[in-house]
């Protein structure tokens, strides 16, 4: 029976670019870095004399998860691995969606500093997430993120119609 979050984790090439990425331009928290090579990250990776370079992340405030952390960054140093198409239309991709309280204000800032965008930020016109705003935006690693700015709390929401 699953009892709790413990983490969601990336692959990237670039450990530095993405620990700037991450920590620098969204503000994340970085809690904890390490290299994993281990006779069982091998065993566990499913790769012979696997190395791997790791960051671990949080938000600040966010409620703790029993690691300690909510995203892992995970460069492999060997094997290496190739780029491959994260698309969010192309079955096995994923993205991660972070809250903001202005997001018009976060897209600027980023936009500044170089952060890709796919749109500009979208306001969101039905359904569950209505009169919130959102948008896309990609990673070093072309690593879909997401900001969304709720335009209500759903720890209030009931289910109905209105709120699919």
């Amino acid at each position: 029976m699953l009892v709790n979050l413990f983490h969601f984790s990336f692959t990237v090439s670039d450990i530095e670019a993405s620990v700037h990425f991450y920590r620098d331009i969204l503000g994340l928290k970085l809690v904890h870095r390490m290299v994993h090579d281990q006779p069982y990250t091998s065993r566990q990776v499913g790769f012979e004399n696997a190395l791997l370079k790791v960051a671990l992340f949080t938000i600040e405030g966010f409620p703790p998860t029993p690691s300690g952390h909510l995203l892992e960054l995970i460069e492999y140093v060997n094997p290496p691995g190739e780029p491959l198409d994260a698309a969010t239309n192309r079955p096995g991709a994923a993205h991660m969606a972070f809250q903001v309280d202005d997001i018009h204000a976060e897209y600027e800032r980023m936009k500044a500093l170089g952060v890709r965008f796919k749109s500009e930020p979208v306001h969101i016109t039905a359904g569950r997430n209505r009169g919130g705003w959102t948008v896309y935006f990609l990673d070093p690693d072309g690593i879909t993120l997401e900001m969304v700015q709720p335009a209500r709390d759903f720890t209030e929401m009931a289910e109905g119609p209105d709120n699919k």
